[in-house]
């Protein structure tokens, strides 16, 4: 086992953007002032507490991606904010929060034994009293998502510090699966001052009237979000073999590039097949992790079924008739070799894999199921922009979705989307205004229907892309999720603690 002193990492946080670079763009100019003004105000009420941001992890998406940009926002307004994550050899209690999330997401599993318990509280009884070295009093703690949940109520009952819980998952339905995750979670969450959540929906009953409403947000500048010059556009493509060099390009292949799945169902170099196309045909895309909850087989089946029947149809225009013939799919996720500590992911993708295979040579054509490598960051972020960006529809087509930025980063780029009625998609996608959403994730003919409508609607289909640009620059950016943590902590913090 690990000494305690060595639990607790504290990450350093490095990042080239400042705000008035971001405010030298036109579109977010407004947005900036507003967070400078109301920074202006709330700031000087923090001076003297640190606010420590706590999770899991600092590799990968969600939190560990948002976190950096997040926090050298707040640094430059003058907060002392900083960021740790929790460490520990245990493999029971990976497996045992991996399972508390996906009870949280209603996947029935069983009753948390007492041995899981035993393990969850005495790792987070060790992290929190590491970390005891780092806070002092007055300080704030933010904890995020479960792992490190009973971390933070250990802190809260021995020292005089002020607690938040920021959920950023849930679901809008209860289960006896979501019943046992709360009830285990209840005695925990009830130590805390307050608690966040992405949704109305997703806060437990014993949290109501101390909960505030905070959606999760994209950093504009970012590889996987900044704009990109047609000349940038085509390197990344050609450097990450995802397209062919037709024509000498100026930067060099990425250290891994992408692997495509070919007929026999193995992952190749996805230079050695015939090109997706994505510069010259209409392009529906969706990008995650294998995930079930991604719907990415229903999604699949939909396209495959608007693809088998387009040739039967006699009353559609010769122009929607040759779109619905090139048209074509990608899907795209992970490089499985980096996802070997992900069972379930592995399973997914194999049945994902499966169907494909399963599918006759001339649909194999017109679907790419990419697996992007992660081994660099900043390349598959690069390979995320440009796919997005080379895409007519973007889809999510969740099961279950605590938010889902994806969708916000599709419509940041002004490509319309085509999603599900998951609880975190519906906070940000507005039917018939941003783009589309099917009613049932697994309904096949549906999907199959409101692609096609989307595909033979351009005019539609450009202005869904506008405004979900502007819905995305109002509401989801980071400068937006920075300005509701500065209200809340002023109300909640300064002003209860002066």
């Amino acid at each position: 086992m690990q000494e305690a002193t060595t639990l607790i990492e504290e990450i350093k946080i490095s990042d080239a953007w400042t705000l008035d670079e971001y405010a030298a763009i036109t579109e977010l100019t407004a947005t900036v002032s507003e967070l400078k003004t109301e920074a202006g105000v709330v700031a000087p009420h923090l001076k003297g507490r640190t606010v420590w941001m706590i999770n899991s992890t600092a590799q990968g998406g969600g939190v560990a991606e948002m976190m950096p940009k997040m926090i050298s926002i707040f640094r430059e307004l003058d907060c002392d904010v900083r960021w740790a994550v929790i460490n520990t050899d245990e493999e029971l209690f990976f497996s045992f929060t991996k399972r508390l999330h996906n009870m949280i997401h209603g996947i029935e599993s069983g009753e948390v034994s007492a041995e899981e318990r035993e393990v969850y509280e005495r790792v987070n009884r060790e992290n929190a009293d590491d970390f005891k070295r780092y806070v002092q009093p007055g300080d704030v703690v933010v904890i995020h998502d479960p792992q490190p949940m009973a971390m933070g109520a250990y802190i809260k009952k021995e020292l005089d510090v002020y607690t938040i819980w920021r959920c950023h998952i849930g679901l809008d339905q209860h289960n006896t699966a979501t019943r046992t995750a709360w009830t285990f979670l209840k005695q925990y969450a009830d130590v805390y001052d307050h608690s966040v959540f992405s949704a109305p929906e997703y806060i437990p009953d014993y949290l109501a009237g101390r909960s505030t409403i905070i959606c999760p947000a994209i950093d504009p500048l970012s590889h996987k979000n900044r704009e990109l010059t047609t000349h940038k556009l085509m390197g990344i493509l050609c450097n990450s073999h995802i397209a062919r060099k037709h024509q000498p390009v100026l930067t060099e292949d990425f250290e891994e590039s992408a692997l495509r799945l070919r007929s026999d169902g193995e992952f190749a170099d996805a230079s050695g097949q015939d090109e997706i196309g994505l510069l010259y045909r209409p392009i529906i895309s969706q990008i995650s992790r294998w995930d079930r909850l991604k719907g990415f087989a229903p999604l699949m089946r939909g396209f495959i079924q608007l693809k088998r029947t387009a040739a039967d149809r006699n009353n559609i225009d010769e122009r929607h008739r040759r779109r619905l013939q090139i048209v074509r799919m990608v899907l795209a996720g992970p490089d499985p070799r980096s996802i070997q500590d992900d069972p379930e992911g592995q399973e997914v993708l194999k049945e994902i894999c499966d169907l494909y295979t399963g599918v006759d040579a001339e649909i194999q054509k017109d679907i790419g199921i990419f697996a992007l490598p992660m081994k660099s960051r900043k390349e598959n972020a690069l390979m995320v922009n440009a796919i997005q960006r080379c895409s007519t529809v973007i889809a999510q087509n969740s099961v279950q979705e605590g938010f889902g930025l994806t969708a916000t980063e599709a419509m940041w780029k002004g490509v319309p989307v085509m999603t599900s009625r998951a609880c975190g998609l519906r906070q940000q996608v507005r039917d018939g205004v941003d783009g589309r959403m099917v009613s049932d994730a697994d309904d096949v003919d549906q999907i199959a229907h409101v692609l096609d409508t989307m595909l033979a609607n351009p005019h539609a289909r450009a202005d869904w892309g506008r405004n979900g640009r502007r819905r995305a620059t109002e509401e989801f950016l980071v400068f937006s999720q920075i300005k509701y943590w500065l209200r809340l902590l002023d109300q909640e913090v300064a002003h209860a603690h002066a």
